[in-house]
């Protein structure tokens, strides 16, 4: 495990399938998401066991909180995909679907923990990412994790009867040390 001071980072595992799906069927959670259909226990289930496929470093992990009066509950969870090692670079993902946690610094904590993980422990160089223009608050905590806006993509994404741009950002290995 990955442990921060609220958070962990873990493994999924099949229990945690029911939650996913639960999350994965809430249009607030899936607005900042690339999932447009409703999803079915089979469509998890199926994911799941496909990720012993993955290579173990682009495997998501589960986002633990930490609970007032011990123990853990699931949150949600962040990954790092696409890993290229020629460039040391990686694309970063989270979602937190227990609305319970929302606004309250858990993703903003969990994509610190993820961005450390990815460049002490798995010696990358470059962590990028993708959010869509109507997702504020994600954006803020990136930026508040140093991620820098790159670009856009214009009208890249369909939602809700109308396109919206799509934002590019990255943090580089250096910034993040500069901010240790």
């Amino acid at each position: 495990m990955i442990l921060a001071e609220r958070i962990r980072l873990r493994a999924i595992e099949r229990e945690d399938i029911p939650r996913f799906v639960e999350w994965l069927n809430d249009p607030e959670v899936t607005a900042g998401l690339l999932i447009n259909l409703p999803m079915a226990t089979w469509d998890e289930t199926r994911w799941f066991e496909n990720l012993g496929n993955s290579p173990a470093e682009e495997r998501p992990l589960a986002v633990d909180a930490r609970l007032p009066e011990g123990g853990w509950t699931h949150i949600g969870n962040v990954g790092l995909h696409q890993i290229e090692t020629t460039n040391r670079s990686a694309e970063f993902g989270i979602f937190i679907g227990d609305k319970a946690f929302w606004n309250h610094g858990y993703g903003s904590e969990a994509t610190s923990l993820t961005l450390k993980h990815g460049f002490e422990t798995l010696n990358l160089n470059r962590i990028y990412l993708y959010v869509f223009e109507t997702n504020p608050r994600a954006i803020r905590a990136y930026e508040k994790c140093g991620f820098v806006h790159e670009g856009k993509q214009r009208q890249s994404v369909y939602r809700n009867g109308r396109y919206i741009d799509t934002f590019f950002m990255s943090i580089l290995r250096s910034e993040w040390d500069a901010r240790k």
